[in-house]
């Protein structure tokens, strides 16, 4: 295969929201390649480098990689990782010598995105909370710890002292024999008002900003996404954003607001978010870069 039809093939998914340009459109059917599955005596990969629901392998820079090669009416070889490993998908009429061609062209792009998420993912699980009296989490960027107190009538967030280095601490109605998923649910229910109305002031002070109107705000709790938005002005918000500092915040909320402007990731909205976020690029990375504890 040529230089230029290569080319032409690979289509890498590198912007946190266009990554769902790799979900199936309505009446696209993927189909997995069952012929190509992957032999049970060929030498295991590191776990992340598997993907879980692999049918193909290929050597990448010298290491095994386990992939999902997905086929799709498409024109273009879209690659994906994240948490589970590497995702293909690929024409239903490109063949699997093209397939792996586009593979090796972009080995080193790969392997360096595959290690950096078998980074995340140790991380990931550093960050896991341990519920119970005295679970740590972070709130805006900073810690807070969680005192079970079964003498309150309501969830209390009391600031952390000036002096001392003291987190700050949120009094959880719940005796100190709440199972973890009592307190789990006690704190995201109070996480999660904080976040409307959090969000309620940030959408507030970034619209008119914008020159734009926002009508109805949603609370997602999907694993991937953090924000998204609808030409009638609907904002959806993770509220998960909760756990980054109010600048992440505040880029999200006006990432989804310029959206309202302009409904793509052309240079023109990236030039309408930096109107009101100069330094959107350093905080979309610090997104991308710190995890969130795991909620399952």
């Amino acid at each position: 295969m040529n230089g230029p039809v290569r080319g032409r093939l690979v289509q890498l998914a590198l912007d946190l929201w266009d990554a769902v340009d790799l979900q199936p459109k309505p009446g696209e059917t993927p189909a997995i390649q069952a012929p190509t599955a992957i032999k049970p005596e060929a030498p295991q990969t590191d776990a992340a480098l598997r993907h879980p629901q692999a049918n193909r392998r290929t050597a990448l820079q010298g290491v095994a990689v386990d992939y999902l090669l997905q086929r799709a009416r498409r024109r273009s070889i879209g690659f994906r990782v994240d948490g589970d490993g590497l995702s293909v998908r690929a024409p239903n009429s490109a063949s699997i010598g093209a397939i792996e061609s586009a593979l090796q062209a972009k080995a080193g792009w790969i392997v360096r995105k595959l290690a950096e998420q078998r980074d995340y993912q140790r991380r990931l699980e550093g960050a896991r909370i341990a519920w119970g009296d005295g679970a740590r989490l972070p709130y805006l960027g900073a810690p807070l710890a969680v005192v079970l107190d079964g003498a309150r009538r309501g969830a209390q967030l009391v600031p952390a002292p000036q002096e001392g280095g003291a987190p700050a601490t949120l009094h959880v109605p719940l005796a100190r024999s709440a199972n973890p998923e009592q307190v789990r649910d006690a704190v995201q229910a109070w996480l999660m008002r904080q976040a409307r109305a959090h969000f309620t002031g940030r959408l507030e002070h970034f619209a008119p900003l914008l020159q734009v109107r926002w009508t109805r705000l949603a609370l997602s709790s999907a694993q991937s996404r953090w924000g998204s938005a609808r030409a009638d002005g609907s904002i959806r918000l993770n509220w998960r954003l909760m756990h980054f500092s109010p600048a992440v915040i505040d880029y999200v909320v006006a990432h989804e607001l310029a959206h309202l402007r302009v409904m793509d990731h052309s240079p023109r909205f990236w030039d309408t978010v930096a109107t009101v976020v100069p330094d959107y690029a350093a905080l979309r990375q610090r997104l991308r870069d710190e995890p969130t504890p795991p909620w399952q």
